[in-house]
């Protein structure tokens, strides 16, 4: 996994630089925010907002709008578990729920130990009569519980 930065107001600003002048220019922010922080650090909205005329509300929106975006750093491993229909017809769901218990977290949350952080993606277009996952930004497909377990052997 990526060793993320500690955040910093500085380092902020100048990321916010770097893009502020690209059309469109809040998700690119956001995004090379995460990749630096692991997360979308809240101290930092209102940062983004003054940077490019936004409310606070706004750029909190998007945040909370997107799955793609995290509020803490995630664990050392981060698994994305499709729940697109095809893949929770083809058991998914069941899957999800079984990861869920045994390693008890939900949706956008990360075992104590900082070892797992669990977040759904909506389509991997992978549909292949099985579900599929990322771990780590390792596409895996044809799940059942056995390769899930295989794959998520670094984790314990």
């Amino acid at each position: 996994m990526p060793e993320y930065e500690r955040w910093s107001e500085a380092r902020t600003n100048a990321i916010i630089a770097e893009h502020a002048g690209e059309p469109g220019a809040t998700l690119p922010i956001l995004h090379a925010l995460q990749e630096v922080f692991g997360h979308v650090p809240v101290e930092a909205e209102p940062l983004v907002a003054a940077a490019l005329n936004l409310s606070r509300a706004e750029v909190h929106g998007i945040v909370t709008f997107y799955h793609d975006f995290r509020r803490h750093a995630p664990g050392r491993h981060v698994l994305r578990l499709c729940r697109a229909e095809a893949c929770q017809a083809a058991g998914g769901e069941a899957l999800a729920t079984e990861v869920r218990r045994r390693h008890g977290i939900d949706w956008h949350a990360t075992t104590p130990d900082g070892a797992l952080t669990l977040e759904p993606v909506f389509c991997l277009g992978l549909c292949a009569c099985a579900p599929a996952a990322m771990l780590d930004g390792e596409v895996l497909g044809r799940l059942d519980e056995a390769t899930l377990d295989e794959a998520l052997e670094c984790v314990a």
